[in-house]
């Protein structure tokens, strides 16, 4: 590699932090209605991957090899997020990294943190909670979704000890966080819409932990009766929610953030002038 490609490199690099970073100070300052309003919309859009999870394990029955109905499932799951992340609705996965960069670069506060993931995450739950009931009561009648159906994708992220959960939420929420990262650095719609499928798409092929995505499937199995309790969903929320926090704040924001910084070049470089 040339001295000369160097620097652009960098630049490029630090113009995706610089990028996060902005983005994450205006989330920050956005009252409190638009937050909530974005979260649960984010709520509502992410859970449609539930529900055409359930769709396809209804229509594809037991015949399917099981490489090829997890990948039928990994797609289905990923229009949720497309539909989040195209759509810029917040989605509290995404803050885990985005949030957490304002806070190195000394920009700001673990108020205004706490703050943006208190209502980001509860609109979001409240958005899962809601989809969770509409998914119960029209997928049954319309026979679009059997009950059985539901369970299998509940019984796919339940009964595992603690650790298993908190590693696979970590793997969930380095996945998500890269995703933001990408999608500053696309130059275009398709770019995007590509990165956010390719990536999002591995969530629902392992299936890793995802504290929203997951919500809607745990509570619809528990709203149709397929042996998940109240207790079970407490269970499996907190140990996912810790997992996708730390792996969107630590491998993503905290090493995306030092790579940047001590990339060699200076934050504040003025690109224009470096390249002139």
């Amino acid at each position: 590699m040339s001295q000369e490609s160097e620097p652009s490199e960098t630049l490029a690099y630090t113009r995706i932090l610089e990028t996060e970073i902005e983005s994450a100070l205006r989330e920050f300052e956005r009252p409190t209605s638009g937050l909530a309003l974005s979260g649960l919309s984010a709520g509502l859009n992410v859970s449609f991957g539930a529900l055409f999870m359930a769709m396809a394990l209804t229509f594809m029955g037991p015949s399917q090899s099981g490489f090829l109905r997890q990948l039928i499932l990994a797609n289905a799951s990923a229009i949720g997020f497309v539909l989040v992340v195209l759509g810029q609705t917040e989605l509290f996965t995404a803050h885990t990294t985005m949030g957490i960069l304002p806070l190195l670069d000394g920009r700001g506060s673990v108020r205004q943190l706490g703050r943006l993931w208190v209502i980001v995450y509860g609109s979001n739950l409240v958005g899962c909670a809601a989809f969770a009931v509409l998914m119960a009561t029209v997928g049954p009648a319309m026979g679009i979704v059997e009950p059985a159906a539901v369970g299998t994708l509940a019984a796919n992220l339940v009964p595992f000890p603690p650790r298993t959960i908190l590693l696979s939420g970590v793997i969930a929420g380095w996945l998500m966080g890269m995703v933001t990262w990408l999608i500053s650095a696309a130059r275009n719609t398709v770019a995007q819409f590509l990165f956010v499928w390719l990536i999002t798409a591995g969530i629902g092929f392992g299936p890793f932990h995802h504290c929203l995505l997951g919500s809607t499937e745990v509570l619809a199995a528990l709203l149709l009766d397929q042996g998940v309790t109240i207790g079970e969903y407490a269970y499996f929320l907190g140990w996912t929610t810790l997992g996708n926090v730390l792996g969107g704040s630590v491998f993503v924001a905290l090493l995306n953030y030092g790579q940047a910084v001590r990339g060699g070049e200076p934050k504040d470089v003025d690109v224009d002038a470096h390249q002139e």
